[in-house]
């Protein structure tokens, strides 16, 4: 139990890793005060953990029963989602992202999504509720989100202290963070996209 409990964290940890979250809301870290990103962020983590907690629970059988569609399905169509942004990435850099960004009463959904619940996440989601019993999962869920939540706000509160007087430094952690997140983000993709071709052959 303990070693799928801590196999779920890191599964979960590695897509909301805050390191890579930063670079995705680069544009919304730089035009937005303190305040209202750290309020924008934590609401924005309650709805994640509500959807996630939803998809958690009611698993593959949400896509089958419900949508009437194939999980395989999400996941190819997701994948194809994370190659297009990690394309756009490598050529096009940070700032592809960073643009993302919405009114202030209305960051805490963009927050939620596209940055936090994603076909990556929401995949997470569905095989950490079939690994565990509901009360870890969530547990799981939880935790990840409460600590990736913690790191982007001291980002937050840091990259408004230092941009001025390090503003070289923080530009040139941009850009390897942002390469490396690139070949994350295409090899999920990728990754993705064979897992759902497989669970369709199989079918």
């Amino acid at each position: 139990m303990t070693s799928a409990w801590l196999h779920s964290f890191a599964l979960f940890f590695s897509l909301l890793n805050p390191f890579l979250m930063s670079i995705y809301m680069l544009g919304i870290i730089r035009h937005t005060d303190a305040g209202t990103f750290s309020k924008a962020l934590i609401q924005g983590s309650l709805i994640s953990l509500i959807v996630f907690t939803i998809f958690a629970k009611t698993g593959e059988a949400f896509f089958n029963d419900v949508l009437h569609v194939r999980f395989e399905s999400f996941q190819i169509f997701g994948g194809l989602i994370f190659l297009v942004i990690g394309y756009r990435y490598v050529f096009e850099g940070a700032d592809t992202i960073g643009v993302m960004r919405g009114a202030p009463q209305h960051l805490a959904g963009t927050i939620a999504m596209p940055f936090m619940i994603g076909p990556g996440t929401i995949s997470a989601a569905v095989i950490t509720g079939v690994q565990l019993p509901f009360t870890h999962t969530v547990t799981v869920i939880a935790s990840t989100l409460f600590l990736s939540c913690s790191l982007l706000i001291l980002m937050k509160y840091a990259h408004d202290h230092l941009k001025t007087r390090y503003s070289s430094y923080i530009d040139l952690y941009v850009d390897i963070v942002g390469r490396l997140a690139a070949l994350l983000i295409g090899t999920i993709a990728i990754d993705m996209i064979v897992t759902g071709i497989l669970g369709v052959w199989q079918e």
